[in-house]
């Protein structure tokens, strides 16, 4: 078997068993508080693909270059303090923190009719 094979057999079963642990244990109804975290981190993904080739051709690019990435990496870092302040990266648990109590009182529930 050839290491190119190989290679192509590993990761086809490296991603089938990654998608089934998806299934399993990803949360099934996610808020709409984990499309806008997941809509911010690909606005700040393309800004790193915008910016990868500046970085490539960074000998050829002037002074004109460095003022056009310089800008863009200031909008884009204004964009993200905006967000930071209305809370658009804080994503609320919706776990119980109350699930002790509520055990306690399920079982003495059952204690009651003895």
């Amino acid at each position: 078997m050839s290491s190119v094979t190989f290679l192509f057999m590993f990761v086809t079963i490296l991603a089938i068993v990654f998608l089934l642990l998806n299934f399993i244990l990803a949360p099934h109804n996610p808020g709409v508080k984990f499309f806008i975290f997941a809509l911010v981190y690909l606005l700040l993904d393309l800004e790193i693909l915008v910016i990868y080739p500046y970085g490539i051709s960074v000998y050829d690019n002037g002074i004109y270059g460095l003022i056009v990435v310089l800008i863009f990496i200031g909008i884009i870092t204004a964009g993200f303090v905006f967000e930071l302040g209305k809370n658009a990266l804080k994503i609320d648990s919706r776990q119980s923190n109350n699930y002790f109590y509520k055990s306690k009182k399920f079982i003495n529930m059952f204690n009651e009719y003895k």
